[in-house]
Parts: C-alpha cells; structure tokens; sequence
C-alpha cells in the first residue's frame, strides 16, 4: 500500500502530520511523534508579541545598562509556558534537525507588518525544513474595511515569502467574503501551500469573577466539515499544497480529507485525548479501509471527490443548504398550545 504523498515540496511517507500544539513544543516529543508515526511535526507558533516583547526589552536594556546588573533581572519578561522565547525557539529547531529524520515545519504567528517577520529568515537559517505563517487576526476596529483586512494578509505573505527560500504554507481562518478568491491571492502572493483552517478560539466569561476568561475546546470530527467543503472547493483551482487542519481524529476523517484534495491531514487534539500512538492506530485503519475498497495508494484517491471530479458539483454549494434541511425528519409529533 503506498501512502506517500507531497506537501510543500515535501515528499512524506504518508499523509499523518503533527500539528502544531503541545506535543510538538520540544525535541523530546518530536522524536516520540516520530516513533509513533508521524510523517512530519509543525512546531507551535512563535508570536509576534514575543518577538517584539523581546526586541523592546533590548531596547531597554540599552538604555539603561545600569540594570544589566546579574542580580537586576527586572528586563527579562515573563513567556508563557507553551512556547518558548524566540532565542530558544531556534535553538529547538537546531536540535529537532539533529533529532529527527522526519521533517520540521517551524510556525510564525502574526497580525501586522514588521521586522518581526525576520524571523522566518532565522528559522530557515537554523534548519526547518518549511515555514508555516499563523495569521490570526481579529478584526475588531469598525472602521477597517474587509479589503483593508484582506489586503494586510497579502502585506505579509508576500513580505514573509521575500525572506525565505524554504517552502511557505499559510494558515487562515475561514472568514472572508469570497475564500475562493482570496486563497488564489495568497498563493499569487507566495504561499506554496494553504492551511484549513485556523481556529479562532472564543472567550468565554466566569460569571462569579464577571470576568472575560480563556476557553480551550478540543475539536472533534464534526470540526472537519468546514475544511472539507472548502479543500474540496480548491482542489485543481489553486496551485498550492493543501492541509487539512482542525477535526482530524479518525481514519474515516483523514479518506474524507483525502477525497476532496488534501494533501496531508493534521492532527493535535486526536493525539492529546487518545495519546501519540494514536497516529499508528488511524494508519492501521486508514490501510485496511484502503484495501478492503480496492484502492493501491493515496494518490489513486486524492482529489477524487472534489468539486471538480464530483459528479455533482453543486453538493458543495447552496443545493446542500437546502437538501440539508429538507432531509431533516422531526422524530415526534407534537401540538402547539
């Protein structure tokens, strides 16, 4: 059974990636993800806020050297646990390299222009085999157009892609007016591959604290959906690698993905509830429904059910909509009033 496949330029045993999360923050797990299975590892981001926090506390430092001081550590900041400092962060790509056999795919996320974006030149230079630019931006000032918004993405992918030689995926969210049409604009502007999609995590509120709160949720197959429809939109319009991100959990949602045109299938939340080993468990399943159903390799099924391959085109468009509720049965009768 062949599972090979292509992503980035990136030819990969088969179509099981580790998506960027905890799993993938330090060499240790990237070696354990490579014993289990995985065919290559996105590194968590390294944000912009980090890379400026550390850039300003520099700044600071510099003007004031009295407070180089060994016992004066007031300037180093406080980084969150998840990730690391932007020093350290290169050096984990370094020792990945030397680690592993399978590739690493580094992680920049932003929301503006700036020399932050310098850093995509730092990580290729310290060994990641492609780069993966995390946009996650809220569009919270009513004031900003929707071209605006969309017109910054471009800024810095195309600002990203003159820093880098290396393979270039972008990972977006879903909510542009026409995603056809902007996905087209990304890969004109230099992404060799696109990531769908990016979650945009909602807060909730603690009503005791009557205060805003984080609020992780992991996803589950029904996540897939969305990318689903839109890969399957994509496929054969675009020039550009295609990720499936968010959902991933069984081999039934890694055939769907598939089918539709993507190229790999990207997981974290399935390995986090069920351990890494799971990654072998979906590949098992994965090649027995293969051959049970007649199919020799992935590439035979890739794309296959796509808008353009599908024999009706318009399952992806508005005539889903309205088959969808039409084929909904209420279970019981009942009486008003």
């Amino acid at each position: 059974m062949n599972l090979q496949t292509r992503y980035l330029g990136l030819d990969l045993e088969h179509p099981l990636v580790a998506s960027a999360g905890p799993l993938t923050q330090d060499v240790a797990h990237m070696r354990n993800l490579e014993d289990a299975g995985a065919s290559a590892v996105v590194m968590p981001s390294l944000f912009e806020e980090q890379i400026l926090l550390e850039a300003e506390t520099l700044r600071q430092h510099l003007r004031h050297p009295e407070e180089s001081l060994p016992e004066a550590v007031s300037f180093l900041p406080d980084h969150v646990d998840y990730n690391a400092a932007p020093g350290h962060y290169l050096e984990i790509i370094r020792r990945a390299k030397e680690a592993v056999r399978i590739p690493v795919i580094a992680s920049l996320n932003g929301y503006s222009n700036g020399n932050w974006s310098d850093y995509a030149r730092k990580m290729e230079e310290a060994g990641a085999d492609a780069l993966e630019l995390n946009i996650y931006f809220v569009p919270a000032d009513p004031d900003r157009t929707g071209a605006e918004i969309e017109n910054t993405y471009i800024d810095m992918v195309r600002e990203v892609r003159g820093k880098i030689t290396i393979p270039l995926a972008v990972k977006i969210g879903p909510y542009f007016s026409s995603m056809g049409n902007m996905a087209g604009r990304l890969v004109k502007a230099g992404a060799d591959g696109l990531v769908l999609f990016n979650r945009f995590y909602q807060p909730d509120i603690d009503l005791e604290a009557r205060q805003v709160t984080p609020n992780l949720l992991l996803s589950t197959s029904f996540t897939s959906r969305l990318a689903m429809r839109w890969i399957a939109i994509l496929h054969g319009r675009v020039q550009a690698s295609l990720a499936a991100s968010g959902g991933v959990h069984n081999h039934e949602d890694v055939l769907k993905l598939l089918m539709v045109g993507a190229d790999v299938t990207m997981m974290t939340s399935a390995l986090l509830l069920n351990g890494i080993y799971h990654i072998g468990k979906v590949r098992s399943d994965l090649i027995r429904w293969m051959e049970e159903h007649g199919y020799n390799s992935v590439s035979q099924m890739k794309g296959s059910m796509s808008q353009l391959s599908y024999s009706d085109p318009s399952a992806f468009e508005r005539a889903n909509y309205i088959e969808v509720l039409e084929s909904y049965k209420v279970a019981h009768s009942y009486h008003a009033g």
